[in-house]
């Protein structure tokens, strides 16, 4: 009888290596966000373009109210949406009360869907991001340069984040002597 030994063979999980750190926390933070009714980090993350700059350092998304019994209408949609709960400082609560239906229509056109049929404001302290990256200022030339190679774009705003992200991804390449 004779015993063959076979080469131990490494198979890589697909699980194992190196992941990005955004994959991991959204794992981490994904409990506690369901708990107050998210379904991911995508509003929170992305409140400042839904709200602009300005009205997102005096206001967060705090919680998503969802409708305890879901009915349905005729057209097989959902019924009721959910409430979109925030805290506000008190100075720029009448401010956003007046954005309301425009916050509404933004949220949803994020979400892709009728997700939020109402917002409600809690006013109080907002806590201020102390971890939020300060914007590096971009070289004037390299802007330019990105400028040309993304050429006529409609939209504006699309446009100016091209040639930021351009500008940005030349300045991060090596340089060529």
């Amino acid at each position: 009888m004779s015993l063959a030994i076979k080469p131990h063979e490494s198979k890589k999980s697909p699980k194992s290596g190196p992941k990005p750190l955004a994959e991991l926390l959204e794992n981490c933070l994904q409990p506690i966000m369901a708990a107050q009714g998210f379904a991911s980090t995508d509003i929170i993350i992305g409140w400042p373009e839904i709200i602009g700059e300005k009205l997102a350092e005096f206001s967060r998304p705090v919680k998503i109210e969802w409708p305890k019994r879901r009915t349905y209408s005729d057209d097989g949609q959902g019924g009721e949406a959910a409430t979109l709960v925030l805290k506000v400082e008190s100075a720029f609560a009448l401010d956003i009360q007046h954005m309301l239906p425009v916050l509404i229509e933004r949220v949803n056109a994020r979400y892709g869907w009728r997700c939020i049929g109402k917002i409600v404001i809690k006013q109080g302290p907002v806590p201020k991001l102390t971890h939020a990256m300060p914007r590096r200022s971009l070289d004037p030339a390299l802007i330019e340069q990105a400028s040309q190679r993304i050429g006529t774009i409609q939209d504006q705003g699309l446009r100016d984040a091209l040639v930021r992200l351009g500008a940005g991804i030349l300045s991060d390449s090596p340089k060529k002597d």
